[in-house]
């Protein structure tokens, strides 16, 4: 789907240096949930607007506007989420640089906060290393990389705090049941306060908000993916009430479960 966060392990980038391409997730009923990915390049998301949760070998990492996360070469990594979310995404080689000693620390995914005017001027950056792609300009495409790769910071702190991620990490892996704050907390071996103030501070959202964004996403893999009964897909969730999850389907996404399958289905 054009606009979609888009990598794919299965493709041959034996002969790439480099691609980009615009995000842009705004239009649209799909999940844009991406399966893992091993790629043989440095992969990259710059958001612009909105957000995308990337799980990167176990962590979690939210990126929202003006974030920059790149993944090192051969790193698994999965889109698990996303949310109106505007930006770029893309890979390169090393070959691509001149100079490839900036690469050196980027043996783990680094995520970056871009503020006010420098976010802005990243997000110009890479509009016209998106020009000059699409105009086949590598001269202004290394130079561009030079400059993005200069700006990042080794070592740089986690902006989400580990039992924040860990809380993420939870609630979107398909594998484990819904909890509740109490477990999620109790999991943690915090206080249920203290894991509603820090996911409030570090996100933007509730614990409860975040758990029914899980939910949906789950339910709309499932509606689009496979043949289950309704009333099963409800109980995969962890709402066995066939008629509360339709309606919290439908108070979620402005469609019923029915009308989504067969949208996706179509």
């Amino acid at each position: 789907m054009s606009g979609r966060p888009h990598w794919n392990s299965a493709i041959d980038y034996s002969k790439c240096r480099f691609y980009i391409r615009r995000m842009d997730t705004s239009k649209g009923a799909g999940t844009y949930e991406i399966p893992v990915a091993r790629l043989p390049l440095f992969g990259f998301i710059y958001v612009v607007r909105g957000e995308v949760l990337v799980e990167a070998d176990g962590s979690s990492f939210l990126c929202q506007p003006g974030h920059v996360l790149v993944v090192p070469v051969r790193y698994p990594f999965s889109i698990r989420y996303c949310h109106d979310a505007a930006g770029y995404t893309g890979a390169f080689s090393a070959t691509m640089l001149a100079d490839a000693a900036p690469l050196r620390f980027l043996t783990h995914p680094v995520h970056q906060a871009f503020w006010f005017d420098e976010g802005v001027f990243m997000g110009e950056l890479f509009n016209m290393m998106m020009t000059s792609y699409e105009k086949n300009d590598e001269i202004f495409i290394e130079k561009g990389l030079d400059l993005f790769l200069s700006r990042l910071k080794a070592g740089n702190a986690p902006i989400v705090p580990a039992t924040v991620n860990r809380f993420l990490e939870s609630i979107f892996n398909p594998g484990q049941p819904f909890g509740t704050l109490s477990s999620y907390a109790c999991a943690a071996g915090i206080s249920e306060n203290y894991l509603s103030r820090q996911v409030k501070r570090f996100t933007g959202r509730s614990v409860g908000g975040w758990i029914d964004i899980a939910r949906v996403q789950r339910a709309k893999k499932l509606l689009s993916e496979t043949s289950l009964p309704i009333i099963d897909v409800a109980s995969a969730v962890g709402l066995d009430d066939q008629s509360y999850f339709s309606r919290f389907f439908k108070r979620q996404t402005g469609q019923s479960p029915r009308d989504f399958r067969k949208t996706m289905q179509g």
